[in-house]
């Protein structure tokens, strides 16, 4: 089936072709028909598998037979801010020939400037709970009239403590309305939260054979926890016009594995909870553009964040969270492009790897290093604050090596 076939706004199928999208993936197939229907749906798929598209097709297509602009009509709740404005980006370029207005309402910016669109009217708000629920009580925003409720990455909405907003919300929309509730993973918290806010819901799990995207290629790579840096300058430098997305575990490792690329020639930007928001926005922006192409971050960018043609993700550090290893993966591969993720384990990281490896259900294919290649990636480098003598003593130690190779 091809979206020419559905019954939607004309103009919405031919920006869709103008964004190069034909045919409906697989959760987009089992949601759209639904949804235009005025169905509730629960649907639980793949990050990556295109659930923001899934909602925001016939949502446009019911706004614009519903003709009521600049009213506010379709509530989008979303646990970050990163995703409000990537969902608010994914309304506009489908709804481009469109005339509905969207917003993207979140903390931590100046509130006026987004005040004074909400005057002007629009209709439809992508909104994490704080902001929204502040404007309400100023009486600034208006939710009564909204016909499509939407929980989008619920179950991180959930894991960041979210669960009271999600059922105070209800207190301020009409009960009667549209309720989709799309997740990347279910668990019993999920399914309560959902049965709490769906009718009669149609229930739909894309439920794949394997937890990573099967356009991902990924595998795990032994290196000790004092050489991963070497081994990150040396793919950096051998495939320097990809973009790499490197996770590590703590905002003082990002910090210093940005200084530790600096040292070496290799520009990079840091990217966890401790950046002012507008800067994350700007180092996004950066990223996608490709003004940079190395992106070194916490598990705050592991979620809902869709960024373009990333080629490559590397796990500088194991996940302490099995499921956050999916979600990393998910940064790449998206839609129907090819993806590469490889995991830099340590020994101190073996039973974290034991772990993931339960949760997927599937060894994670190993890349075999040789001792020779090991010592060339760290005889290669260009930081020159350390004594490589003594580095490769260790590493013959470790290994119960002579140094002749």
């Amino acid at each position: 089936m091809k979206f020419d076939d559905y019954h939607i706004d004309k103009r919405i199928k031919t920006q869709l072709r103008e964004l190069g999208f034909n045919r409906p993936t697989d959760i987009q197939f089992k949601s759209i028909k639904h949804i235009l229907d005025g169905e509730d749906v629960m649907a639980v798929a793949q990050t990556g598998t295109g659930k923001t598209a899934a909602f925001v097709i016939p949502i446009l297509d019911q706004l614009i037979r519903d003709k009521k602009q600049g009213v506010l009509r379709c509530l989008v709740m979303v646990p970050t801010r990163e995703l409000a404005l990537q969902i608010d980006e994914v309304f506009k370029s489908i709804g481009k020939e469109l005339n509905i207005k969207s917003l993207a309402l979140f903390g931590g910016v100046e509130q006026d400037t987004q005040i004074e669109k909400i005057r002007k009217g629009i209709d439809v708000l992508i909104t994490t709970p704080g902001r929204m629920f502040d404007l309400i009580s100023q009486g600034v925003l208006k939710v009564d009239q909204v016909k499509h409720l939407v929980l989008d990455e619920a179950d991180l909405m959930l894991d960041m403590g979210f669960a009271k907003d999600i059922i105070d919300v209800q207190r301020h929309i009409p009960k009667k309305r549209q309720t989709l509730f799309f997740s990347a993973t279910i668990s019993k918290k999920v399914k309560k939260a959902a049965y709490d806010l769906v009718r009669n819901a149609i229930r739909i799990q894309i439920s794949p054979k394997d937890f990573i995207n099967k356009n991902i290629n990924h595998a795990v790579m032994s290196v000790d926890m004092d050489d991963k840096r070497f081994f990150l300058e040396n793919i950096v430098k051998e495939y320097p016009e990809i973009k790499i997305v490197a996770f590590v575990r703590t905002q003082v490792r990002v910090e210093r594995v940005v200084e530790a690329m600096k040292r070496v020639g290799i520009d990079s930007e840091g990217l966890h909870g401790g950046v002012e928001q507008q800067e994350r926005f700007d180092i996004l922006n950066r990223f996608r553009s490709g003004d940079n192409r190395l992106l070194i971050t916490t598990d705050v960018a592991a979620r809902g964040i869709d960024i373009p043609n990333v080629e490559l993700v590397i796990n500088y550090d194991v996940p302490d969270d099995p499921e956050n290893y999916v979600h990393r993966c998910g940064r790449t591969g998206r839609g129907t492009n090819r993806g590469q993720a490889l995991t830099f384990c340590s020994d101190r990281e073996e039973e974290l790897l034991k772990a993931i490896e339960e949760y997927t259900g599937q060894e994670i294919e190993r890349f075999e290093i040789s001792k020779g290649e090991y010592r060339y990636i760290l005889e290669d480098s260009d930081d020159e604050s350390d004594d490589w003598q003594s580095l490769i003593d260790r590493t013959n130690k470790e290994e119960g090596t002579e140094d002749q190779w």
